[in-house]
């Protein structure tokens, strides 16, 4: 790796806020929608409980997996064997995501209730695991550009004191 000149001039991409506005919005929109289809829910209270543990695993799996498959892009990209994860790891991290979107597929064609509001929690559902995708990428995208940013200060901060130091010489 080279040193920077400075000449050089390094871009950090950064999300729009109104990107930002939007995920987040979609994400909130997306819990709402779930929320409000599950507390509405009818049936036994175990179904009930059934899919809300189910929303929940798929959430959680969602931002699993998203997180695993930008490390492992990373990884890749660096060429690096020692931070690449074990294959173990990635059957836990896929089957994961798989088992909690079918169990709760499952879930959600033997209730007995109406079509309609079969079609209302599976959309639902749907919209929240796509935005939580969404919101993972986006809430990463900005640590990564915020440790960027910090490693360029860090270094004109560095290229500032031994410019210092060299004329006090």
């Amino acid at each position: 790796m080279q040193p920077l000149s400075s000449t050089t001039t390094v871009f950090i991409q950064r999300d729009t806020r109104a990107w930002q506005f939007q995920a987040w919005a979609s994400f909130a929109i997306a819990v709402f929608l779930c929320a409000t289809g599950l507390s509405w829910l009818p049936g036994e209270a175990l179904d009930r409980a059934f899919m809300v543990m189910g929303y929940v695993f798929c959430l959680s799996t969602a931002f699993m997996l998203s997180k695993f498959v930008r490390d492992s892009q990373q990884a890749a990209e660096r060429g690096s064997e020692a931070a690449r994860d074990v294959p173990m790891w990635k059957l836990v991290v896929w089957g994961s995501f798989f088992t909690a979107m079918g169990l709760t597929g499952w879930g959600l064609v033997r209730m007995e209730i109406n079509e309609a509001y079969k079609a209302f929690l599976g959309v639902s559902w749907l919209f929240l695991i796509s935005s939580a995708f969404t919101l993972a990428k986006t809430l990463r995208d900005r640590h990564e550009a915020d440790i960027a940013e910090a490693r360029m200060q860090g270094r004109r901060m560095a290229r500032a004191e031994a410019a210092a130091a060299a004329a006090t010489e």
